[in-house]
């Protein structure tokens, strides 16, 4: 069982677009797509696709459309009510996958309400492998949120079996999450090239580089990603974009890479890894087997409309290619 953690979940809608988009123009779309998003759920989307037992901890109404949407694609969920809609978000997809997206900052969340999302997500992760935390915060939730959550989770399951925790985040709540004592750092974060330079000049690193330059030069990640590793963090799968991605633990750095595929939408493509690393992981693959599923997922994702999710059996993970990094 692997449980989701949404704090700001989303209806995501996805407008493809004929050509580039023209600021200030007026563009008919070619299709639109709507599906319940936020970057837990769309992990816990991935993860009903490929048959894996999961459910998704979130705000919302019974009758919210984001809960309808999970309804109808048969995601199993734990919402907690908090007598307001949740947020819409719009993504903007050229031909080739450029994608431009506009997310709103969704309702608030009082203190009561914080906790009893806390409480909701401590009573679904028992008999949990993993428990993922993923996606913006909601106003109101102060920015070190997942770090107090992954504490409460260690302190419930001391002495059993204590889900290992993920991290998938951005901004202030993502740097919170690798910062204070071990007993709030993630066992597995996932940050992108532009996160992961924001981590590694938090950490210490000596690499300074820019987010390009690290989709560039995959040594460069791996020793960023191993300045994280060191102040506490278990392992961190830095996501590349289409040059792949990265893994380093205390044990080695690998890089892996996928043959290039025709994109259609980026959105998701990054949860859709991070589902694909759970996966294998949940199935008890070694280190580098769960990043070459990583990247099987996350191009089989770009290469799908919309922030459509794809199933294991849609993946790749044969034409992946790993190659062992230096990290220092």
């Amino acid at each position: 069982m692997i449980v989701t953690l949404t704090a700001n979940p989303s209806l995501d809608r996805t407008v493809a677009l004929p050509g580039p988009l023209l600021r200030g123009e007026v563009q008919r779309a070619t299709s639109v797509r709507q599906e319940s998003g936020g970057k837990g759920v769309n992990v816990s989307r991935a993860l009903v696709a490929s048959g894996l037992k999961t459910i998704a901890v979130l705000p919302g109404a019974e009758s919210d459309p984001v809960l309808a949407g999970l309804r109808a694609t048969d995601v199993p969920f734990a919402a907690l009510p908090i007598g307001e809609p949740l947020r819409s978000n719009v993504a903007l997809t050229e031909p080739g996958g450029v994608t431009t997206k506009v997310n709103e900052p969704g309702p608030a969340l009082s203190q009561e309400q914080q906790e009893a999302l806390i409480g909701l997500l401590l009573d679904q992760a028992r008999g949990a492998v993993w428990v993922v935390l993923a996606g913006s915060l909601p106003p109101g939730v102060p920015a070190d949120f997942y770090t107090t959550v992954t504490r409460r989770l260690r302190a419930q399951f001391d002495g059993e079996a204590t889900p290992r925790v993920a991290v998938d985040s951005s901004g202030e709540p993502l740097a919170a999450a690798v910062s204070g004592d071990a007993s709030g750092k993630p066992d597995l974060l996932k940050p992108n090239a532009e996160e992961l330079a924001e981590l590694a000049a938090a950490a210490g690193s000596a690499t300074n580089k820019t987010a390009e330059e690290l989709e560039a030069d995959p040594e460069a990640a791996a020793t960023a990603a191993a300045a994280v590793v060191r102040s506490g963090v278990g392992a961190v799968l830095a996501t590349l974009g289409s040059k792949g991605a990265v893994l380093v633990t205390a044990d080695g750095a690998w890089l892996a890479t996928h043959p290039p595929v025709t994109a259609v939408s980026t959105v998701g493509a990054g949860d859709s890894s991070l589902a694909g690393y759970l996966l294998a992981s949940s199935q008890g693959a070694a280190p580098v087997d769960c990043l070459r599923q990583a990247v099987a997922h996350g191009a089989a994702a770009a290469s799908l409309p919309g922030s459509t999710v794809p199933a294991v059996d849609q993946t790749t993970p044969d034409a992946v290619t790993i190659t062992a990094l230096r990290k220092d």
